[in-house]
């Protein structure tokens, strides 16, 4: 494994999600500000270490391995913390299609690297777009305190309503594009 600055940002990100989850619980009247700044500082590092790999040309096979999984784990663990906090029957179905989409198309992009076509399913720009609905709203989501007079938790919920939407459209898109691939009379 290379100890890239990449790479180290990337490990950095794993080692925040324990701190969010466990700042989110403190028993004390800034635990979800704490958190929120924690997830902040994470979701730059989600951008800046692959715009950093590709600027300083050390792009890896362990960063490309390592970034997603920092990434959905990160989502993952403020989704279920945000359920607990606050259980609501539609944060529920959306915690279940984001999270559902990521194991979906986590499982697709193996398969289809299996067959040699992982770039028919490479990352797009609505799904760029997704997360970064999906890493404001779950930030929002966490601060869960009115910011001038903002109902900030709301506008994070209606934020990650979006990337509902967007996360449903572009596992359509990822499907499509493997659909050919998935037919049993699909020639290699």
């Amino acid at each position: 494994m290379p100890l890239t600055i990449p790479n180290v940002l990337t490990l950095l990100r794993l080692a925040v999600i324990p701190l969010v989850l466990i700042s989110f619980y403190l028993p004390w009247p800034h635990a979800h500000q704490t958190a929120a700044a924690l997830f902040a500082l994470a979701a730059v590092t989600d951008w800046f270490d692959g715009w950093l790999a590709r600027q300083l040309g050390q792009t890896s096979k362990f960063g490309a391995f390592l970034d997603p999984v920092a990434d959905k784990l990160l989502v993952a663990v403020s989704l279920v913390m945000l359920l607990h906090d606050r259980p609501d029957a539609i944060l529920a179905v959306v915690v279940a299609v984001i999270v559902g989409r990521e194991i979906t198309i986590s499982a697709l992009r193996e398969w289809m690297a299996e067959l040699g076509a992982r770039t028919s399913v490479a990352v797009g720009w609505v799904g760029k777009v997704k997360t970064v609905f999906q890493m404001v709203a779950i930030l929002l989501m966490l601060w869960d305190r009115s910011l001038f007079g903002l109902p900030i938790y709301q506008i994070g919920f209606g934020l990650l309503l979006v990337a509902a939407v967007l996360t449903v459209y572009s596992m359509a898109v990822y499907l499509r594009a493997a659909w050919p691939f998935m037919k049993e009379d699909h020639q290699l």
